[in-house]
């Protein structure tokens, strides 16, 4: 098992990602972006960061890396891919996801724990998770607010592919629990496959119980699927 976590001009969560995958016992590596993605490779992550300095759009640029191309024809194929923060820009701007992530409502960088609720349990990512489960993962972002057509949204909800959304300590959807103002609250979604999944926090940021608790453990063995 080698988990490669793509790296752009402008990643810096890609050693985060690769600390958090090893103190699973799941083996990750970097991979520049335009090396392309090695031979074994059997998991993919999209880390988050400023590839290319959020210029256009955030993920934007990196989305038409040719190694793209390689990661779009793995996903087709059934290899995990977890798109995170940055990488979940990435993952809409290169078509893996529906939707698009832009400017927070704020209006400002926002770096903070929030909560989630599980809303599909019957994937890699949320498998030692149950549907309404509460769990929190960090934050670290500027533009992180989810929009998608409303007629595509609802076909998200009716394909199951609302991943996470955002919501109080009991739960509860509500605006103050949203914070950045994605649509209906959604903080990940999966692709055509539960195998692919982009999401805005940091499950990478949330495995050592010292810094940031270990909610992220159950998401990141995902891999292990």
């Amino acid at each position: 098992m080698t988990v490669a976590v793509i790296q752009f001009g402008g990643s810096n969560c890609d050693r985060d990602a690769v600390r958090a995958l090893a103190s699973l016992d799941i083996d990750a590596e970097r991979v520049w972006h335009e090396d392309g993605l090695p031979a074994d490779t059997t998991g993919i992550v999209v880390p988050g960061g400023f590839s290319y300095g959020d210029y256009l759009r955030a993920g934007a640029m990196a989305a038409r890396s040719p190694i793209m191309d390689e990661v779009r024809d793995a996903a087709a194929d059934g290899t995990p891919v977890l798109g995170v923060c940055n990488g979940a820009q990435i993952g809409c701007e290169s078509g893996l996801t529906e939707g698009a992530f832009t400017t927070n409502k704020s209006a400002r960088f926002q770096c903070e724990h929030v909560h989630l609720r599980v809303e599909h349990a019957d994937t890699p990512w949320t498998e030692h998770f149950e549907e309404g489960d509460v769990i929190e993962i960090p934050i670290a972002h500027g533009e992180g607010r989810f929009e998608i057509a409303e007629e595509r949204y609802d076909d998200l909800v009716a394909n199951d592919r609302v991943l996470f959304r955002y919501c109080d300590a009991d739960g509860n959807l509500t605006d103050e629990a949203n914070p950045n103002g994605s649509t209906h609250n959604v903080a990940g979604i999966l692709g055509e496959r539960d195998s692919v999944a982009v999401l805005m926090p940091h499950p990478e940021r949330a495995t050592l119980p010292d810094v940031g608790g270990t909610d992220g453990e159950n998401i990141l063995t995902g891999f292990r699927a």
